[in-house]
């Protein structure tokens, strides 16, 4: 078998004109995207002295992109989806000049970054949405977990790669020049969507004239689905339990006795893992039963997390880490197509800003109990019982929703995978 087949599929960027040129904008906003969200945690820790300061700004994030990301939801479900990206971008344009002119000024102003932080975050999750919800159209059902591991790659590369750049931009020339070319990247974005033709939801043929464009139908219908709400409950197991990333700091110290590098590549490695499984995933789009593997993979990763609590060297627990990202990546690739795949069009907005929401959610929940647990079981101890509970909770909704194990690719038409 050549190794060929084992790359990630590009079948979506050879066939989709739109895809392709929608890839090629999405890549720029996100370089842009990872120098800016660097640079403004730099600018505001070096403005405030303040680790406190820094934490709540990520916070503000949080809350901005999760409303972006339910208004953005709705939007992408009552208007077409193609102009709902250019006219959100064109304020977003605006916030990245003004960080830019905000940087250039001998006394920056600490006030506007937390500012341009909400409001950057809030756009960001407004356009989410419709750029979820306009690929399978684009692509064809086939075909969308093949276009969500070339999004999955290149989200990978520009995680692990966009932090690094933006440090050496920032040595060069301060954190204006990482603003600067987050500019650079709306024009490539701007220029793409130039070729980008109407992505218009389809609302099933009379079927706007019932639909209240409200949350509570998308609710319903993951309430009725049992494919789709596998997928957001499998994917709140590791997120939830079992992604202690706040205890990283204590792990480099306390467990692997090392500083700063040990940290680094603690927070690097399950980038890594991901990015090599999504180079590397042509099989994985093509398997023949997605829901399975799905939960053999976030089982997987709640495992990676019981050996990372029981490494004794920091090079063993780098590749735990780097098997929970890659283990990650193939579960959310599938889980993306499942999801693309059983939503119809109509409601395919608001339930991926569902899905969405509580991926942000969740991790940030999961920090705070492993940081409570740590109090009462120690570091390891903590990590430990967050990878058992992981494992648990993934088998027990893979057992109770058998019609997620059973899931293909190949879905029944969308309204009839509804009951």
């Amino acid at each position: 078998m050549s190794l060929r087949n084992h790359l990630v599929d590009t079948t979506p960027l050879r066939i989709s004109r739109d895809f392709r040129w929608l890839y090629i904008g999405r890549t720029g906003l996100l370089v842009g995207a990872m120098l800016t969200e660097t640079a403004l945690i730099w600018q505001i820790y070096q403005l405030s002295g303040s680790n406190l300061a820094v934490g709540a700004a990520a916070a503000s994030g949080g809350v901005g992109i999760v409303l972006g990301l339910l208004v953005g939801g709705v939007l992408a479900d009552k208007f077409d989806r193609r102009r709902i990206l250019v006219t959100v971008r064109v304020p977003g344009l605006l916030v990245s000049v003004a960080l830019l002119v905000n940087a250039l000024q001998d006394e920056p102003l600490l006030w506007f970054l937390f500012a341009a932080v909400v409001a950057d975050t809030f756009l960001a999750g407004l356009s989410i949405p419709a750029s979820f919800a306009a690929v399978p159209s684009l692509v064809g059902q086939e075909n969308v977990a093949s276009a969500s591991a070339l999004n999955g790659l290149t989200g990978q590369l520009t995680g692990v790669a966009g932090p690094a750049l933006a440090g050496v931009v920032i040595a060069a020339g301060g954190t204006e020049w990482c603003y600067g070319l987050n500019v650079l990247g709306f024009v490539v974005f701007a220029v793409a969507m130039i070729f980008v033709g109407p992505m218009p939801p389809d609302h099933g043929g009379g079927e706007e004239e019932k639909d209240s464009y409200s949350l509570k139908d998308a609710f319903a219908f993951v309430r009725r689905n049992k494919v789709v709400a596998g997928v957001l409950l499998i994917d709140i197991m590791p997120m939830l339990f079992a992604w202690p990333k706040g205890l990283f700091p204590a792990l480099a110290t306390e467990q692997f006795h090392g500083g700063s590098v040990a940290f680094g590549l603690l927070s690097a490695a399950a980038g890594v893992g991901a990015f090599l499984a999504a180079a590397f995933s042509g099989k994985v789009t093509k398997t023949a039963r997605p829901g399975f593997v799905v939960i053999v993979a976030a089982s997987l990763w709640g495992a990676a997390m019981v050996g990372l609590a029981l490494s004794p060297w920091l090079a063993l627990g780098l590749v735990f880490l780097a098997i929970s990202g890659a283990s990650d990546l193939v579960s959310e690739v599938l889980r993306t197509g499942l999801l693309q795949n059983y939503t119809p069009d109509r409601l395919r907005g608001r339930v991926t800003s569902l899905w969405l929401a509580q991926a942000t959610v969740s991790p940030a929940l999961g920090n705070l109990q492993a940081g409570a647990l740590s109090g009462l079981l120690g570091l390891g101890g903590a990590i430990l019982a967050g990878g058992v509970a992981c494992v648990a909770g993934v088998a027990v909704v893979g057992w109770r929703l058998p019609a997620f194990r059973r899931a293909t690719m190949e879905a029944p038409q969308p309204e009839a995978a509804a009951v």
